[in-house]
């Protein structure tokens, strides 16, 4: 079993991103900004979804961590830390889903 975390994540993209690393692809999709970090995280997730829908298990994998790795970055170039999402899921998780769904759509 691993002890690699979304935490260890979210600390390795922070630093690669703003390394300025020539050889860092961190560092490049970081600089790109946005639009081409969020356009790859599509990407992947899409990927993602195929992976699942042909149910190759060993593709699904890499694809899930190429997945959360875009998401981490956008994450960062956004400045939103992935303590505030795993406290949203907290809070989401004290209802149930159907609750928590319902409350999302009134506004």
């Amino acid at each position: 079993m691993t002890g690699f975390s979304l935490n260890d994540l979210e600390r390795i993209v922070a630093e690669r991103a703003r390394s300025g690393d020539a050889d860092s692809w961190t560092a490049k999709l970081y600089a790109r900004g946005m639009n081409k970090a969020a356009q790859k995280l599509g990407e992947e997730a899409v990927e993602t979804v195929i992976a699942a829908v042909k149910g190759d298990t060993s593709e699904l994998v890499s694809e899930s961590a190429d997945l959360l790795y875009h998401w981490m970055v956008v994450l960062t170039i956004a400045g939103v830390p992935l303590s505030d999402v795993l406290e949203e899921l907290e809070r989401r998780t004290a209802q149930s889903g159907i609750a928590e769904k319902a409350s999302r759509s009134k506004g």
